[in-house]
């Protein structure tokens, strides 16, 4: 890969954490597929790499894709193809020029939706690296100081901070509605909820039909996504969501299926899997995931909530900031290459979040807006419950019991609980 610097850097780039990914895929590969939402800061990220792009939302780029795909891939590597899916056969010309050419680091590659052939299902093994981008966690956008580091938890290590600037909880609220849009630094609130309203409009009316190939129906879908946003951080099953979205002429599991994978497809939603444990109770697991957006900001557009209207309804803003909460721990385990589920078993055991690394390393957390000490308490109580009835062999693996809260000081309690406020946490 050459040494040469970086010639497209965005302006007023912020450091993302999914970047040192990107940054260690292209000295061992020969290129990297950056994937996620429509808005994330794909671009943002890889011209920050890249040091020449051609962009396949551009008409122009996408005919010479078309009649002469050589010519598109010519350019200074790490060469960016924006939004390749547009131009989905260039995928096979991708792995025979990484084939070709001797050296690691040659294309970056993004995109906001999954190509309706899939042409990824056939394989870049050893050829091309997966990065998956989602919005900016708080961390990343400067609301969190990141003192309570993920990884160090996931080590064993303790973790603790005072508050410097101490965020109440309209800032919460606010991050809830704003979301991590790159697009939002330095907007107003109302300019920035302005935008999410528009933005989820275009979701519905154009990025599902252009990108899954869904044939839809803009009402319906509108209908799924505020089910989605009611039932936000829920285990609510398909026939909830078919419920919900039912004005008069009901929809078919199919239908509802379609449209969730087509929200899938273009990184909209994310449910949060079911965490499989060795339990030494009989307990019963429930297998159901938890309904999520990418960003809460959606949740909340669709639900037309305000900072304002969530501090008046403390039910809504909690299931909001547990979505908020998972976004965040998602991308700080995301260098750890490791997955966020949530628990729950027929006793009424729960946790709200599970975070596994592949050696079997875990974090059991559960998030709680109210960050009383009569909250912390109940949930600290929860969580040394799911400990005790583990296996010895997981509960050998468990590297911490976490309480999130959103505002507070990060400490260890004398059972061993590691309390932290969602400003504190980071990779």
């Amino acid at each position: 890969m050459s040494e040469a610097a970086p010639t497209l850097t965005m302006p007023g780039y912020l450091p993302r954490i999914a970047g040192r990914e990107v940054e260690n895929a292209l000295g061992r590969r020969g290129a990297v597929l950056v994937e996620g939402v429509r808005g994330c800061g794909k671009t943002w990220m890889a011209r920050h790499f890249a040091r020449s792009e051609v962009r396949l939302d551009d008409e122009a780029a996408l005919l010479l894709a078309s009649s002469d795909p050589a010519e598109v891939l010519k350019g200074p590597a790490p060469r960016l193809l924006d939004e390749w899916q547009n131009a989905p056969h260039l995928w096979n010309r991708v792995r025979r020029e990484c084939d070709d050419r001797p050296e690691p680091g040659q294309f970056i590659l993004t995109g906001s939706a999954v190509p309706q052939d899939d042409v990824t299902r056939h394989t870049g093994t050893g050829r091309i690296s997966r990065v998956l981008l989602r919005p900016m966690s708080l961390w990343e956008t400067g609301t969190s100081t990141g003192a309570a580091s993920l990884k160090k938890m996931l080590e064993g290590e303790t973790v603790s901070s005072l508050p410097s600037s101490q965020p109440g909880l309209r800032d919460i609220a606010s991050a809830v509605c704003v979301g991590g849009w790159p697009q939002h630094l330095g907007l107003s609130d109302d300019d920035a909820l302005s935008s999410v309203g528009d933005y989820a409009s275009e979701i519905i009316r154009v990025d599902i039909p252009s990108a899954s190939g869904v044939r839809h129906d803009p009402t319906m879908v509108r209908r799924l996504m505020q089910s989605i946003a009611l039932n936000v951080a829920t285990e609510a099953k398909m026939t909830r969501l078919a419920s919900d979205m039912d004005i008069g002429n009901p929809p078919g599991r199919n239908t509802v299926v379609a449209y969730l994978d087509a929200l899938r497809r273009i990184y909209v939603a994310e449910d949060q899997p079911a965490w499989s444990v060795n339990l030494r109770s009989k307990a019963t697991l429930r297998k159901e995931a938890k309904r999520h957006f990418v960003d809460p900001s959606l949740a909340a557009t669709m639900m037309r909530a305000t900072p304002e209207r969530l501090l008046s309804d403390p039910t809504a803003f909690g299931a909001l900031f547990e979505s908020l909460a998972v976004r965040d721990l998602r991308i700080y385990s995301q260098p750890e290459q490791a997955t966020v589920f949530h628990y729950r078993d027929n006793t009424g055991l729960e946790a709200d979040a599970i975070i596994e690394r592949p050696d079997g390393r875990w974090i059991a957390a559960e998030i709680k807006l109210n960050a009383g000490s009569r909250s912390i308490d109940r949930a600290a109580k929860t969580l040394l419950r799911l400990k005790e009835k583990t296996t010895r062999q997981r509960a050998s693996s468990l590297a911490a019991l976490l309480v999130v809260t959103p505002t507070g000081t990060a400490y260890r309690r004398p059972d061993g609980v590691q309390v932290a406020p969602i400003t504190a946490l980071g990779p």
